[in-house]
């Protein structure tokens, strides 16, 4: 192979993730008119149209499909390769690209991979903000962080937190005008903010147990959200009870703008988890993250 339809070939995946050759473009520091001809020149050489373009969007036909599967981790184990070479320079470099919820990013995540970066110059971390269960292999993360109980079994997944438990919270106001829940059936009587869940879009079953015994309810309220914060505020305004995890209200409980009930039927779970293929190599940069971020409580 041609040195340069290496070139053509990492062009076609770039455009092929942002599909767009305005941002790929940007993302790769050169004109539009530029990567469109080397995407033309690669599917001319190729007998196969790669790409479906529109006057709107991008997106690959199946035979670009085809290729994207094979090239995406080929090129990103070539990455890591050129990664590990690092280690040969005696400083952790190279980019780490991670996908996280907001509250592991914020609360665990971000504190190490500043530290990190003002430490190791050379180093560069990419953190992909998103709720939903990400296919880290497929879309070129190097890990990702999610609950314990969310993790694949064939990835190795490493404790980066203490266990979480949920927390049936309310304002103060709410509950001084409708009173407070003593078990989850009171639920049912209450205005309650509904979580809709990124992965399948339905809404969160909030989850309880008492003496071993599990207890689900399909509570009903007037609002629904799929942002945590905006659920937060919701609760902060008297809009309704909100159940979400320990590290995302705690410090509201703690400066008494929200009030915990039901706190005897929610026992904690697994906390969150860096989770990365079995077989990745391990770049001294990505070994350094893991171990910053390990839990040692």
């Amino acid at each position: 192979m041609h040195r340069n339809e290496y070139g053509d070939l990492a062009a076609f995946v770039v455009v092929a993730e942002e599909g767009s050759f305005t941002r790929a473009a940007a993302r790769m520091g050169t004109s539009q008119s530029a990567l469109s001809y080397t995407v033309s020149r690669l599917e001319e050489r190729l007998g196969l149209r790669l790409l479906a373009r529109t006057t709107r969007n991008i997106s690959v036909t199946e035979a670009g499909a085809k290729l994207l599967v094979t090239l995406k981790p080929a090129f990103e184990d070539i990455r890591r390769s050129l990664d590990s070479l690092d280690e040969l320079r005696g400083k952790p470099a190279g980019t780490i690209r991670i996908t996280s919820t907001r509250s592991a990013a914020d609360t665990i995540l971000m504190p190490v991979v500043r530290g990190l970066m003002a430490e190791y110059p050379d180093l560069h971390i990419e953190v992909s903000i998103d709720q939903k269960l990400s296919d880290i292999v497929g879309e070129g993360f190097d890990a990702g962080i999610r609950l314990g109980e969310q993790v694949e079994k064939d990835m190795i997944a490493v404790r980066i937190s203490p266990d979480l438990e949920m927390m049936v919270v309310g304002s103060p106001g709410y509950f001084k005008k409708y009173g407070k829940p003593e078990t989850p059936h009171d639920l049912m009587r209450h205005n309650c903010i509904n979580l809709r869940l990124p992965t399948k879009g339905d809404l969160y079953s909030w989850e309880f147990e008492k003496d071993g015994r599990p207890l689900n309810v399909r509570v009903q309220g007037q609002f629904i959200c799929n942002d945590v914060p905006m659920i937060i505020d919701t609760g902060l305004q008297g809009g309704g009870l909100v159940c979400l995890p320990n590290d995302t209200v705690q410090d509201l409980i703690a400066e008494g703008r929200l009030v915990r009930v039901l706190e005897d039927w929610c026992p904690p779970f697994p906390g969150y988890h860096l989770y990365y293929p079995s077989r990745r190599q391990n770049s001294p940069a990505f070994t350094l993250l893991v171990d910053h971020l390990r839990w040692r409580g």
